[in-house]
């Protein structure tokens, strides 16, 4: 099911801390726990798990830490490390209000936060990138999302593609990784998480060992 020889994939998985209204973020926990969480299991073949970081809920202030994450995960790439094949961002943040998992296709270039971030910031309707123009530009991701949501589904988890990833700090981080993504030839892909009081963290920690699964298993030929 995966590809030949040596082109296999590298994922950075990102979270993030708790904010205003969500006391526990579910997916700082699975970031924190997933190296332990795949050693117990095994990674699926072909996978590498790059880095686990769990980011500050935050857009423009927490840009630093998150670029941090973006360099790394080209360094092996563009020196020829290991021959890591294709390399994915995937970011992981929490909607409070969903009962499902959603995996979605783009974000937006709008900032537009209805409660200041954790360092204070609460932009309306600004741009996340000046340069890419309209606050209705969208980057979209090159991961199949339908094929990879279609697979999940298969697998027993009640997850659904989104085309809305809000206009908070995880549409800011997904549009920031989404652009970086195509300017040095990765991927990125973000999933929306519900709170653990609606799907158990047991069940959140297979769905994410099952993401890696089909994430492995799909064909990246350009």
């Amino acid at each position: 099911m995966g590809s030949e020889g040596p082109s296999g994939v590298t994922v950075h998985v990102t979270g993030f801390k708790k904010f205003h209204g969500v006391a526990e973020n579910p997916t700082e926990k699975i970031v924190r726990n997933l190296e332990s969480f795949m050693e117990k299991r095994g990674l699926p073949k072909g996978l590498t798990l790059g880095s686990c970081t769990v980011l500050e809920t935050a857009g423009q202030g927490g840009l630093g830490p998150l670029y941090e994450v973006f360099e790394s995960a080209i360094v092996d790439k563009e020196y020829g490390l290991n021959d890591q094949g294709q390399v994915i961002l995937l970011h992981f943040g929490v909607n409070s209000g969903t009962t499902r998992f959603a995996i979605e296709n783009q974000a937006i270039n709008e900032a537009t936060f209805r409660c200041p971030d954790e360092l204070g910031w609460k932009p309306q309707r600004a741009p996340i990138v000046s340069s890419d123009g309209s606050i209705s530009n969208l980057r979209k991701t090159t991961v199949p999302v339908n094929e990879v949501n279609k697979s999940l589904q298969q697998m027993g988890f009640d997850v659904v593609p989104s085309d809305d990833a809000g206009r908070f700090v995880c549409n800011y981080v997904y549009y920031q990784s989404l652009r970086f993504s195509e300017q040095r030839g990765i991927k990125s892909l973000f999933v929306h998480f519900p709170l653990f009081t609606t799907i158990s963290e047991e069940v959140q920690m297979n769905f994410v060992a099952s993401l890696l699964e089909v994430l492995a298993s799909l064909n990246y030929a350009q």
